[in-house]
C-alpha cells in the first residue's frame, strides 16, 4: 500500500539548520511529483516546495526559497527538504504529499495533492 514517512524534524536554534527526509513505498515513484507542506495549530496546510518526478523542476514558496531546498534521489524512492537559516516562522509540523501527476501542480495547494504522510515536528526555539 502507499505509504509516506517524514523524519528528521526536531528542535533547533534560529540560524540552524535541519535535513527532513520523506520515505515513499507502494508506487511508481518517479511517476509523481512531491511536495512540501508545513501547517500550524489553527492555520491552514500551507505548500512549502515541490519537486516533480525525474527531479527536473523544483518550485518554493517565496518565504523559503533562498534557504531551503528539495531533492530526491529515485534509487533510494526519497524526498529531502535540506532547511538551513531556520527562522521561529518555519516552526511547524511539515508533510509530504503526493501530487496527481509528474509535475508539480499549478496551483500549489491541498487538493494538488493526493497522499499524505503522518507529518513531523520542526520547532526553531532558542
Amino acid at each position: 500500500q502507499l505509504q509516506l514517512v517524514e523524519s528528521g524534524g526536531g528542535l533547533v536554534q534560529p540560524g540552524g539548520s535541519l535535513r527532513l527526509s520523506c520515505a515513499a513505498s507502494g508506487f511508481t515513484f518517479d511517476s509523481y511529483a512531491i511536495g512540501w507542506f508545513r501547517q500550524v495549530p489553527g492555520k491552514d496546510r500551507e505548500g512549502v516546495s515541490c519537486i516533480s518526478g525525474r527531479g527536473r523542476n523544483r518550485n518554493y514558496a517565496d518565504h523559503v526559497k533562498d534557504r531551503f531546498t528539495i531533492s530526491r534521489d529515485n534509487a533510494k524512492n526519497m524526498v529531502y527538504l535540506q532547511m538551513n537559516s531556520l527562522k521561529s516562522e518555519d516552526t511547524a509540523v511539515y508533510y509530504c504529499a503526493r501530487g496527481r501527476s509528474t509535475d508539480c501542480p499549478w496551483f500549489f495547494r491541498e487538493s494538488s495533492f493526493d497522499s499524505w504522510g503522518q507529518g513531523t515536528q520542526v520547532t526553531i526555539s532558542s
